[in-house]
């Protein structure tokens, strides 16, 4: 019970944490979002080196490495699993950023949705008739949004799209949380230091010119991204999936209110009225796999 409890409140840190997330970004939104995501690849690939050091992990890096070295498909697919990841950080600092937190809120409200419709295609998994009608339902939805907006909600689905894939990926990797982590910034990491280096050279990089307060923020990013999966990975192995899968809702949740009371962006009712369709797939897909699970027990 005491080790359940341990899991349940890193799990829940975790996705306070992403929730937040958007705070830590809008204090360095007058650094452009392609020097930010730079940064943030460079100090995450920093911060987890060091991390892998002090926590003495140096030989599971070294046996991931020779793992992925081995098997090529696993290698070229975590090479693609860390550009995904990386568009999707670039699109979450770019969101919140321009003032879309209430997109970025859909975009992880609906990324289980499509996560389960990638289980469907490249899995073989089954869904209930109470699932069907869930994505169903969290399809209208995006629909009635898309009317709202007068286009594709463009950021939600890049979003939900590209973390869904990232996990698909994921799922299937055989690396640990951290040095999964190095391995997938050290993919990245040479584009971001030549683009950095870029604007260098062009007297543009905001980094050398900022205040220490932006300097620190940026430089403690990579702890920003790390830590949150750190408690994910942990607390995940000490409490079942669907509970894990109830609690990943606080994070968009505390987006959506962020986005709306904190920094007044606009939400109509035919936005209330679309959020509403993807709340009702959510309770019935998450009620329905919490059945589906009791009864497999």
């Amino acid at each position: 019970m005491i080790t359940e409890q341990k899991g349940i409140a890193q799990v829940f840190l975790a996705y306070l944490l992403w929730g937040l997330m958007p705070i830590y970004w809008k204090t360095v939104q007058h650094i452009s979002s392609d020097e930010i995501l730079a940064s943030r690849i460079v100090w995450s690939f920093i911060f987890t080196v060091l991390l892998i050091t002090v926590l003495r992990d140096i030989p599971k890096l070294k046996t991931d490495l020779t793992n992925l070295w081995a098997d090529k498909k696993a290698f070229f697919s975590l090479m693609i699993a860390s550009y995904l990841v990386t568009a999707n950080w670039f699109t979450f600092i770019f969101a919140v950023n321009s003032g879309e937190l209430v997109q970025t809120s859909l975009g992880y409200y609906i990324n289980p949705l499509i996560s389960v419709l990638l289980g469907i295609v490249f899995l073989g998994e089954k869904l209930s008739d109470a699932q069907k009608a869930a994505v169903g339902i969290a399809a209208a939805g995006v629909m009635i949004l898309t009317y709202t907006y007068g286009e594709l909600p463009w950021i939600s689905l890049v979003l939900a799209g590209s973390f869904a894939f990232y996990g698909l990926i994921k799922k299937q990797a055989k690396v640990g949380a951290i040095t999964g982590l190095a391995i997938e910034t050290f993919f990245v990491l040479p584009f971001a230091f030549i683009y950095l280096a870029y604007l260098f050279t062009q007297d543009s990089l905001q980094f050398v010119e900022s205040e220490p307060i932006t300097m620190l923020l940026l430089m403690f990013s990579g702890v920003a991204t790390a830590l949150p999966l750190l408690l994910y990975a942990s607390g995940t192995k000490r409490i079942p999936l669907y509970l894990s899968g109830f609690i990943q809702y606080i994070a968009p949740t505390i987006m959506l209110v962020l986005g709306v009371v904190l920094y007044n962006e606009p939400f109509s009712n035919m936005e209330w009225t679309g959020f509403s369709f993807i709340w009702v797939a959510l309770v019935l897909f998450s009620v329905s796999k919490f059945i589906q699970i009791k009864r497999s027990l």
